[in-house]
This record gives structure tokens, C-alpha cells and sequence, in this order.
């Protein structure tokens, strides 16, 4: 009976929708960094710095705020568009969402003044929940910044420009009392975190919801065009948000990132309450607000342990630790993301030569630096014979809680774990490592008795039936 009635419920909506014109299409995913994240969008792209030894490049910055640049004059107010309407849920002939495809992007109002923020205070004063994104600039400076922010909110799209001195904490005040819907919002709520100590009260991340409804593809994109045939535009992805003015095809490419969020949530939503799984999102957003208000990393010591720097012992580790710190200060003085100096594996690939007996110079000789070669490689020199010039046994070691050695006890009560795990993903149709990763199972496998304070309920659930995480009874009396 329930499936009917959702499927009577979507029929309605598609009717609705014949009625009017098709809202505009939605953003593209966003990129990804190194940091922890999911988002296509903040991806580093391929670097020339490379080392002819090395095979790919990695990323490698730290997400900091920074201070922002000088005000420019406020852009005029959008006119009045209507609201946006529920998509169809059925496939559609695949459209381009682009300002050069013929399918307009929303409206919206673009605040790069404080005048400009009293319409945006103004309807959120009136809504109890807002649809939001951010772009940063971690791909083109060395500590990142948040540069826009973009909000559906009643319908209008509002575009914050943060790379004006604006007064927001009017602004953080009152999303902290919003439901937020997002997509992949591990990134954004670390970034926001970091720079305003910012916290969702609640939250709806559409590609957490995805996930749960075991999507093959669960990026942005990928979802508008699988249920609202819009295929679109990704040349933001890898644009620097931090460079003023914005261009119009860049600011319709922020619009259209949250213009079909309430859509899709409605969509999923459905979705999900067929399957019974509502609970089971919920608690993966509330998880996800937790993880976020950790923020980014900072200052590790063991951050320069990249690659697999654990196969190194003698000169190539103390070299190691050198060459990374040499690529951090020079991305620092040229303020530029890391893997844009070098990528990791010219790193590596170093430190492996010079512990499998190459000399400093015939290393050199196969290191490309790009455009940068004359200016960097004297100090790439002078680096390499610092390190080894150094004690390995100097180097900041890694925590011993680190170093896990299972015994074969554990090793056999993790197998027979990790078995009863993939059946459950197979009986609910997910991904294994969506119940439990390979990490919480040899902690399960070390201490069964924490399966209910390391996963979440839904997680612990599907595993509880297993014989090797029973509550261990208690031991009986001995006789006096």
C-alpha cells in the first residue's frame, strides 16, 4: 500500500510540473582537495611538476581562513522569478544546464556589500530551512579560503561574497538555527567551522542520502541527470573562486549548486521512507555535523609521512622529512597549494633513490621542476643533504596506538566478522564499507564490546546477530 501511495504521490507531482515551465538546472559536483571528502569538485587537477621517476600527483594543503580581500561595488538586485517546482522523478531527455546551452540559469542577487545583506536576513527570518553550498580556493592558494557562499532560500538563490569585509554574524546566527540541505557536506562544514566555529543545528546531505539507497554514483551531477535528465556544465570545478570580478558563467554556476536541492531531498526522501531507512540518514547527518566540527587537521608532525614512507628506514626517511618541509615552505612563500610546487610522488620517489644508494646529484638529474626548476632546485639540493646530514632516529615517530599487530586469534575473529558483515550488506543491498570500513573491523575484532560506541545504531544493527560480537557472558563463579 505504501509503495502505491508513493507512486500516486509522484505521478501528482509530475502533473504539476507539466503545467509549468521546467525549473532551471542544478549545479555540478564540487571538487575536492585533499582534504577528507567526497566532492568531485575540489579535486587537485594534473600538475607538469613532476619527477621522471614518479607516476601520479597527489594533493597535499591545509585548509585555513585567511584575510579577505578589499570591497568592490554591490551588483543590482535580480528581479522576481518564481519559485522553483518539484522535477519529475521519471528520466527526461538529457538537457545542458549552462549559460550557453539556452536553459537559463536562476536568478539570483549577488551581496558583496552590507547593504546587500537585509533582503538575504529578510527571507531567512522567514523559512525554517535553507539550501547551501560553498566554494573555496584551495586549489590555487596555500592556506584555503571560503570565497562564496550560495543559499536557496524561499526560492531565490542569494550569492555571499566573501572575499568582501561583510559583517555575517548576523548571518551565522540564523543558519545555526536552520535545517540546511547540502550535498557532500563533510567539506563545507569543516571549512565553516574553521572559520567562524559555525554548527548546523540539523541537516539533510542528499549524497549521504544516495548512498544509503546504494546509488552507483552519488555525486551531484551524476543524481540530477539520472532523475531530472540535466546534464551539467562542469567548467566551474576547477575555476579560482578567489579571483574578483566573477564572471557571469561562473556565478550561474554557483546559482544553479543548490537550485534543485529541495527537489532532489523531496525525491530521496521517498525513497528512503520505502526502504525504512529515514532513521538510518539521520543518523549519518547528525555523525556527519560531529566529524565537521572537528575541522581540518593542523600542524600533524607526521603529516610528512606520505606515500609509503613505512618501507623506508635509513637515509631515505630522514631525507623524506626534509624534502616535504621544503615544499612546504616554498608553497607557503609562493602561496600556492603544495602538489603545484611538486606532487607527493616526486617526494617519494626521492627518498627512495637516495635510500637505495643513489648519490644527491644523479637524483637531481631526473627532477623536474617545471617552470620553477631554476629558482627551487638549489634549495631542493640543499634540503636533501640536510636530511642526510640527520639521525633518522631523531624524526618525530609515529603514536604507538598507531601500530596495530593482530594476533592470529584476531585475524581469524576479523575474517569471520568481515563475513557476516558483506552478507549483511548483500541481504540490504549496500556497500559493505558503508556498515563498517576495514578500520572499525579490526577494532571490532580487537574489542567486540564496542560495537555499539563506534558505529551507529543502524551499523550496529545489521552486525549484532554475529556470533564473535555477542556480549560476553559473565564468567562463572569458581568453586570455593
Amino acid at each position: 500500500m505504501l509503495k502505491r501511495l508513493l507512486s500516486l504521490f509522484s505521478r501528482q507531482d509530475s502533473a504539476a510540473d507539466s503545467g509549468d515551465a521546467s525549473p532551471p538546472p542544478a549545479p555540478a559536483q564540487p571538487r575536492s582537495g585533499r582534504r577528507p571528502r567526497s566532492r568531485n569538485r575540489r579535486r587537485a587537477p594534473d600538475d607538469p611538476a613532476q619527477l621522471t621517476l614518479g607516476e601520479t600527483p597527489s594533493a597535499s594543503a591545509a585548509p585555513v581562513p585567511a584575510p579577505r580581500h578589499p570591497p568592490r561595488p554591490p551588483a543590482a538586485p535580480a528581479p522576481e522569478r518564481p519559485r522553483a517546482v518539484m522535477a519529475p522523478a521519471a528520466p527526461a531527455p538529457v538537457r545542458t544546464a549552462s549559460a550557453t546551452s539556452g536553459e537559463r540559469p536562476p536568478r539570483f542577487m549577488l551581496i558583496d556589500t552590507p547593504a546587500g545583506l537585509a533582503p538575504l536576513y529578510a527571507a531567512l527570518d522567514r523559512v525554517d530551512e535553507v539550501a547551501m553550498d560553498t566554494e573555496a580556493d584551495n586549489m590555487f592558494h596555500y592556506r584555503t579560503r571560503v570565497c562564496l557562499l550560495q543559499f536557496l532560500v524561499d526560492g531565490e538563490v542569494y550569492l555571499v561574497d566573501l572575499m568582501t569585509p561583510l559583517p555575517l554574524d548576523p548571518l551565522w546566527q540564523r543558519l545555526a538555527e536552520k535545517h540546511l540541505i547540502m550535498h557532500g557536506s563533510d567539506f563545507d562544514i569543516r571549512l565553516l567551522h574553521d572559520l567562524c566555529r559555525f554548527r548546523p543545528r540539523s541537516l539533510f546531505d542528499t549524497m549521504l542520502a544516495a548512498q544509503l539507497l546504494n546509488r552507483p554514483r552519488v555525486g551531484l551531477g551524476a543524481l540530477l541527470e539520472q532523475h531530472f535528465g540535466l546534464q551539467l556544465d562542469k567548467s566551474g570545478q576547477k575555476a579560482n573562486w578567489s579571483k574578483r570580478p566573477l564572471t557571469p558563467k561562473l556565478l550561474d554556476y554557483a546559482a544553479l549548486d543548490v537550485w534543485h536541492l529541495p527537489a532532489l531531498r523531496d525525491l530521496l526522501t521517498r525513497e528512503l521512507a520505502v526502504l525504512d531507512r529515514i532513521d538510518w540518514l539521520d543518523q549519518q547527518c547528525r555523525r556527519q555535523i560531529e566529524s565537521g566540527l572537528t575541522g581540518f587537521p593542523r600542524d600533524e608532525e607526521n603529516a610528512w609521512r606520505v606515500g609509503p614512507a613505512d618501507r623506508l628506514r635509513g637515509r631515505g626517511l630522514s631525507v623524506l622529512h626534509a624534502v616535504w618541509h621544503w615544499r612546504e615552505r616554498w608553497a607557503e612563500e609562493l602561496d600556492t597549494p603544495p602538489f603545484k610546487v611538486c606532487n607527493n610522488d616526486l617526494l617519494v620517489n626521492i627518498a627512495l633513490a637516495i635510500e637505495q644508494g643513489d648519490s644527491t646529484e644523479s637524483v637531481l638529474a631526473q627532477v623536474n621542476l617545471g617552470k620553477r626548476q631554476p629558482r627551487l632546485a638549489p634549495s631542493l639540493a640543499a634540503a636533501i643533504r640536510e636530511g642526510l646530514g640527520r639521525d633518522p632516529s631523531t624524526l618525530p615517530r609515529r603514536p604507538r596506538a598507531e601500530r596495530i599487530h593482530l594476533s592470529q586469534e584476531e585475524i581469524e575473529r576479523q575474517d569471520r566478522i568481515k563475513t557476516h558483515r558483506d552478507a549483511a550488506a548483500t541481504r540490504v543491498g549496500l556497500d559493505p564499507t558503508l556498515i563498517a570500513p576495514r578500520s572499525t573491523l579490526v577494532t571490532l575484532c580487537r574489542d567486540p564490546g564496542s560495537l555499539d560506541l563506534i558505529l551507529l545504531p543502524w551499523q550496529a544493527d545489521l552486525l549484532r546477530d554475529s556470533p564473535d560480537l555477542q556480549a560476553t557472558p559473565p564468567a562463572a563463579p569458581v568453586p570455593a
